[in-house]
């Protein structure tokens, strides 16, 4: 739709975040970054149970404080999800991803001073900024065959599924000598919030069904408001058997204060390299790093993937126009959240749930970032949505990503095999950068063996060769210590 003069109609917003351009309104954009900040809110909660607290430890014995690890993870996830969206304009949100936090809480952290940890970080965001604005990211982004970027979408869909059902207790750790994974409790699905998820999933599948607008969000609203009336009957408060897999759905006694933002700047950029921490050489740190930048590099352009095809942005080769840039500053995400000590931010996967809800444009970002921002001084009130309630728009997500799985052909084996572990690879390890990294080693293989070596990109002979030796790193680290 344009005005006289051929420009699009809808005013400033609309002619810079080109929303008419992809078929969507301000209202839409609006929606969609309400229940991406939903959907993701709950990494202000747990980025901070993960690396901070006591029983996070660095190799001097010291922690980060959790209430200053909450404040920064809402500054960053609230700063990176403005600066991408106004400037690479996709509704793709950022908080601190959850793989690499682990990964600096179990293995790297206890090895040296948290600062030093961070370092790592920091010099690991560079790195993929570097290998964004030559163009790197690029090539490999656009060299993945479109079978694979298929696979990539539906395997997001099966991953944030399980996210959903993991975080509602629909699916837990099962017992020892017995399965990795239970329904519920003792295979039965016995508390009030879970019973509740499941009448969360069916509401919103029925409002899709219907067409309703803005569905998902309206879904949301009706869980949150059920669970508060449920809780303020049953008192199941968190973390106890049968109770709240995390917020409490009820009114806060207060709406929070002054954010403490102390930890920004607590980073020591090179003190891995140091020979300051007994167990950690030159050599470990170049190893961390590695690890660092192949999960950061990875699990981002695989999620850009799924999210682009789900958001119908892509064109007919499956790539994201403007994915370079997004890509370059995709990679800010780990510098800031190295500074700033709330662990590498990059792509959150939850921003599907925007999408669904018809998110198009970076606009769904700056309604996102802006409720990040807002969280730190509003802590209490973000924590009234309880994540039974959320958890059922990430299954309804994951229903419509697995769509894609249409445009692969399981007829052709050399197609099936990588794309079957590319999606079972990503749920089952909790891992993108792992699908991704079976897929395209798999891919690699399987084409040779059709004799058709000469037409693998030979960027993806050095992806293959590269997630090799990251699926090795664990006897590599031995080797070297």
């Amino acid at each position: 739709m344009t005005d006289a003069a051929g420009k699009p109609a809808g005013g400033v917003l609309d002619r810079y975040f080109k929303i008419s351009e992809r078929g969507s309104t301000i209202a839409r954009e609006v929606r969609g970054g309400l229940v991406t900040f939903f959907a993701m809110a709950y990494i202000v909660v747990l980025n901070p149970i993960i690396i901070g607290g006591e029983h996070n430890t660095d190799a001097a014995g010291n922690f980060l404080d959790p209430t200053q690890v909450t404040a920064v993870t809402a500054l960053v996830a609230g700063v990176m999800s403005l600066l991408f969206g106004l400037i690479a304009n996709f509704p793709f949100a950022f908080a601190a991803g959850l793989g690499i936090n682990s990964l600096l809480a179990v293995t790297i952290a206890p090895q040296m001073s948290w600062p030093a940890a961070m370092g790592l970080v920091v010099i690991d965001g560079i790195i993929i900024v570097i290998l964004g604005f030559t163009g790197v990211r690029t090539a490999v982004f656009n060299a993945v065959p479109n079978e694979l970027k298929a696979a990539i979408a539906a395997g997001i869909g099966a991953f944030i599924a399980l996210v959903g059902l993991a975080n509602a207790g629909f699916v837990t750790h099962g017992p020892e000598h017995g399965p990795p994974v239970s329904l519920g409790v003792d295979g039965s699905i016995a508390t009030v919030p879970t019973l509740l998820f499941c009448i969360g999933v069916l509401l919103m599948g029925v409002l899709v069904v219907r067409k309703v607008p803005g569905g998902l969000l309206l879904g949301i609203i009706v869980m949150t408001i059920v669970s508060i009336i449920v809780e303020a009957v049953l008192d199941l408060k968190s973390g106890e058997q049968g109770g709240w897999s995390m917020n409490v759905p009820k009114l806060p006694d207060g709406v929070g204060g002054v954010p403490d933002l102390s930890l920004v700047g607590d980073v020591d950029l090179f003190g891995a390299f140091t020979g300051a921490f007994e167990h950690v050489s030159i050599l470990i740190a170049c190893v961390f790093v590695f690890s660092l930048v192949l999960s950061n590099f990875f699990d981002a352009m695989g999620t850009m993937t799924g999210l682009g095809k789900e958001a119908g942005l892509t064109d007919k080769d499956g790539n994201l126009p403007g994915i370079g840039k997004a890509l370059a500053v995709e990679g800010v995400g780990a510098v800031a959240g190295g500074v700033a000590s709330s662990s590498s931010n990059t792509v959150f996967v939850e921003s599907s749930s925007g999408i669904a809800e018809g998110a198009r444009t970076g606009l769904a970002n700056v309604v996102t970032g802006v409720l990040f921002l807002a969280a730190m001084f509003f802590t209490p009130l973000y924590k009234i949505v309880p994540m039974e309630a959320v958890a059922p728009a990430l299954i309804v997500v994951g229903a419509l990503m697995m769509a894609q799985i249409k445009e692969i052909d399981f007829s052709r084996f050399d197609y099936a095999l990588p794309a079957f572990l590319t999606i079972v690879v990503m749920p089952f390890t909790y891992s993108i950068a792992n699908g991704l990294g079976v897929g395209f080693i798999a891919w690699v293989v399987m084409q040779s063996a059709r004799g058709k070596i000469r037409q693998v990109h030979p960027l993806l002979w050095a992806v293959a060769i590269l997630f090799l030796v990251y699926f090795a790193r664990g006897p590599i680290e031995n080797l070297i210590n």
